[in-house]
């Protein structure tokens, strides 16, 4: 792996932080309070190509590799955007790679276009409230209609961007019994609101982008929008799993490098006591460590990502860099509220929408212990804990 400076990422970087720096802080703090999705950056960010870059040239997308979807996703993240900028771009990027990878020539043809426009919005139903990271134990239900077609019913949560999208990356059952991971089928359908009930679960963050439990009730289906195998969808979208978690670490570090850049330029200008608190180790050596285990996250992620990109296993990095950017960046914003002291939890100074958002990176989208029980058992050879 070559560590030396890329010029192609550094016009990425440069380009994204230009785009990025039209929507301040309070944009995303006005979008965060009024539950509104960003649709002036997100038109911003499809009319740069921004939206379109992971996906294949042939379909109109840029072609780019993980690596430059997740730095584009870290300086959405590091601009102030944080988890609402980076959450409203990433499943357009990179949530159609099973159909890239798996899909009929129909489907490509009839949507990677349209994602890479930015010009249709996609969301990604898997979890349902009884199974949750249990992906066996999916009930939803796809059956044959008889004349080639499918009907599926059934109920998902987390579903986020459902109000905003129009065709959703569904994992339905089509054979087998809970608790079989074979069995499982993936479709791409439409969100069709004569069939579908959309609503908005409330939450504590990332409320410009929501997150939204779906009812499927006679939802009908073409032949042609089940991806890949019947049967083997489960395995489909583990293709999609590490990028995701890559994409994830990503961003994670993008909204640590806000949050500590904030309480830097605080710590270098408020002063208790006739003194910057800046001067007191108290503050200056946690945001140090945070500095350092940020560049830690961040260096392993592109490690990961240039794995992946290079058709290596990249299994145990992919989690490990989720791992540690969800560490590092919480960390280091609740380093950032703790430097701005009670300041920090008022909104007018943002670290408190920082935190609120790093903390979810230690759950979605597969938490800390699951990650762990993933390193234990299939990278150190330990007995399966669950």
């Amino acid at each position: 792996m070559d560590f030396s400076p890329n010029p192609d990422h550094e016009l990425i970087i440069e380009a994204v932080d230009a785009v990025c720096a039209q929507f301040d802080d309070t944009y995303w703090s006005e979008r965060d309070e009024k539950h509104e999705f960003p649709w002036a950056f997100y038109d911003a960010m499809a009319a740069g190509g921004w939206v379109g870059i992971a996906i294949p040239e042939q379909y109109g997308g840029g072609g780019q590799g993980i690596t430059e979807g997740a730095l584009v996703l870290n300086r959405v993240a590091a601009s102030g955007a944080a988890m609402n900028g980076s959450t409203a771009l990433h499943l357009t990027m990179f949530g159609l790679n099973p159909v890239v990878k798996f899909g009929n020539d129909r489907l490509k043809e009839t949507f990677l276009p349209r994602a890479a426009a930015g010009d249709l919005h996609v969301a990604f139903g898997v979890t349902e409230p009884d199974a949750g990271t249990d992906t066996s134990r999916i009930i939803t239900r796809a059956t044959e209609d008889g004349m080639g077609g499918w009907i599926i019913n059934g109920r998902k949560i987390w579903t986020s961007k459902a109000l905003e999208s129009e065709v959703c990356l569904l994992l339905a059952r089509t054979d087998g019994e809970p608790g079989e991971f074979n069995g499982l089928t993936l479709f791409l359908v439409d969100l069709d609101p004569e069939y579908c009930d959309i609503a908005a679960i409330p939450k504590v963050g990332r409320n410009a982008v929501a997150s939204c439990e779906v009812a499927y009730d006679d939802l009908p289906v073409e032949a042609w929008r089940l991806v890949g195998e019947r049967g083997r969808g489960f395995h489909h979208i583990l293709h999609g799993l590490n990028p995701e978690r890559i994409l994830l670490a990503g961003m994670a570090c993008g909204i640590g490098e806000v949050a500590l850049r904030r309480a830097t330029a605080y710590a270098n200008e408020r002063k208790v006591f006739d003194r910057l608190i800046g001067a007191n180790q108290a503050v200056a050596h946690p945001l140090a460590k945070a500095h350092m285990e940020l560049n830690a996250a961040m260096t392993i992620m592109m490690r990961a990502a240039w794995a992946y990109d290079n058709g290596h296993d990249c299994g145990e990095l992919a989690n490990t860099a989720k791992y540690l950017a969800a560490e590092a960046s919480f960390f280091a914003a609740d380093q950032a509220m703790q430097t701005h002291g009670g300041l920090g939890y008022a909104t007018e100074y943002h670290v408190e929408r920082y935190w609120r958002e790093a903390r979810l990176q230690r759950l979605a989208p597969v938490s800390q212990e699951m990650t762990l029980n993933f390193i234990a058992q299939n990278i150190m050879g330990m007995p399966r804990s669950y």
